[in-house]
């Protein structure tokens, strides 16, 4: 009896021994799991370039964040700070910086990034058989319009690489927003044609119409510091695709929320609804270069009396959107937002007004308007599109196509211009300051898809740039004035950021410029 009880123990007890050592390699396994979990974020549309000089999309922006750091960078916050360069310094003129490069700084291959790096790139961003869409960035630096039109050579521009770790930079004119443009992505420094990186993260797959996976960049400068090991940038149009996935666990973060079901998702899922301020300004644009919206002020803006914005909303989106009546946001600091005189009007006398606009213009029930309203792929870009039609149908009698693209056939379409009569536009600042949104419509831009040309507008933003402080406010000012009594635009609406938070990703901050790079990103 003594015997077996003894054996009985030591299977009893190896038992037991077993069972200890299975649960603490669970919890082992569990805890190396939960630190190499993946964060797995919407990115919206497919990006339409992962190319930092031929990228405009905010899909590809937010990836190309991840992907590329520049000489200044965000922190948590939205704030500047420090990036590739480690000191700089500008001198008394304001035009002269210099810039000390981190020589922590290295490729995602291991090789060092050089001021000759910056050199390249920023000269190949302003060629213009590079065709950047975002070139115009560049244009506070010596000589940078001039290579655009084509009236020097890319090595004119004003940079220069002193040594190996030192870049000069030459400004026409002082430039208080310069240290933000060094945030854009086409401002980063150039890795040529090797699939090289200088951000926290590398591109490891590209799966088109599905995700982009990046893994940590070990040769990243602050790569301790950085927690998330793998982000998946999933491609979703759909919000409520997204929200769906969301929901099942399947996203951390969402790119965005679906229209009209903000009182629901505060119900369904709490503190993870996000909605805060945001820098941007969505609207519509005509084509002003051909029919039949040129030379026809007055009708354009007929079609924009008759768009109730507060309806369109409160109803339509429902998501936090403000009204809107000019281009440059109210989020914006130290900027008081424009309003046009006809804006307090009633919506009834609004729709008098318009008819008669558009009965002039030689358009009436027996001879309608027709005309193609051109988007790209999005519910709420549809949602939009029919309200603002039916708007259209039912006060003036316009007889609206709505024409539904892809991104990037989108794209080109609209920058092309041949084939464009309204489009949907909008603007999410670059920097905070309201010629980043205007420079959108100077003669020369690349992004001027209206193809407004109008010397007095262009007059007024090239005097701009030699002044400063409440001097330069007003002529900005009268630069908008200029452009909303033309009606080139239809603003529409402004921008709230929102998106759907997991309560265990840690260091998500809101903040105006809706940035929110992935090195700052933890998951409990």
């Amino acid at each position: 009896m003594v015997c077996m009880k003894t054996r009985l123990s030591v299977v009893v007890d190896q038992a037991l021994v077993f069972v200890f050592v299975a649960v603490w390699l669970s919890f082992a396994v569990c805890s190396v799991q939960a630190q190499s979990d993946p964060l797995h974020r919407g990115v919206g549309p497919e990006p339409d370039a992962l190319d930092i000089h031929l990228a405009q999309s905010i899909s590809a922006f937010n990836v190309l964040r991840d992907l590329n750091e520049g000489l200044l960078t965000f922190d948590a916050k939205g704030q500047l700070i420090a990036g590739v360069a480690k000191h700089w310094t500008v001198d008394i003129t304001g035009r002269l910086w210099t810039f000390e490069l981190d020589p922590d700084a290295k490729w995602s291959d291991g090789s060092v990034i050089e001021a000759s790096d910056f050199v390249a790139g920023w000269q190949r961003a302003i060629d213009p058989m590079t065709g950047s869409p975002t070139a115009g960035m560049l244009e506070p630096i010596k000589n940078a319009a001039a290579i655009r039109m084509g009236q020097a050579r890319p090595d004119t521009l004003g940079v220069e690489a002193i040594d190996s770790q030192t870049l000069l930079v030459t400004l026409n004119e002082p430039t208080p927003w310069f240290e933000e443009l060094l945030t854009h992505p086409v401002m980063a420094p150039w890795p040529g044609e090797a699939p090289r990186y200088s951000g926290a993260y590398r591109l490891a797959e590209r799966l088109p119409g599905a995700h982009m996976r990046l893994e940590k960049n070990g040769h990243y400068r602050q790569a301790a510091e950085v927690a998330i090991e793998t982000v998946y940038w999933h491609v979703i149009e759909e919000p409520n695709v997204e929200l769906a996935r969301f929901r099942a666990d399947q996203l951390h973060i969402t790119e965005t929320i679906p229209p009209g079901r903000v009182d629901w998702l505060r119900e369904e899922v709490g503190d993870a609804l996000r909605i805060a301020p945001y820098l941007g300004t969505f609207f519509l644009a005509y084509n002003v270069a051909r029919a039949p919206f040129k030379e026809q002020p007055e009708l354009r803006k007929a079609l924009s009396l008759v768009i109730d914005r507060a309806l369109l909303t409160r109803q339509v989106l429902g998501a936090g959107e403000v009204p809107a009546y000019a281009l440059v946001p109210p989020s914006l600091p130290g900027w008081q937002a424009g309003r046009p005189d006809w804006a307090g009007d009633s919506m009834a006398q609004r729709i008098e007004k318009a008819k008669a606009l558009y009965e002039a213009a030689g358009y009436d029930e027996d001879k309608p308007l027709v005309v193609e309203l051109r988007f790209n792929t999005s519910l709420n870009h549809r949602r939009m599109a029919a309200a603002v039609g039916a708007m259209w149908k039912e006060h003036l009698g316009v007889q609206t196509r709505l024409v539904n693209e892809e991104w990037k056939v989108f794209v080109a379409n609209r920058r092309q211009g041949r084939i464009t009569q309204v489009v949907r536009g909008g603007w999410i600042g670059d920097w905070q300051d309201p010629a980043n949104f205007l420079q959108l419509f100077v003669t020369n831009s690349p992004l001027n898809y209206t193809f407004w040309s109008d010397p007095d507008f262009d007059a007024l933003m090239t005097r701009s740039a030699t002044q400063a402080g409440t001097e330069r406010v007003a002529t900005l000012k009268n630069a908008e004035t200029r452009l909303l009594e033309e009606h080139v635009i239809i603003p529409l609406y402004y921008y709230v950021s929102r998106h759907l938070v997991k309560s265990e990703v840690i260091g998500f901050e809101d903040n105006v410029m809706d940035v929110h790079l992935t090195r700052w990103l933890a998951l409990e």
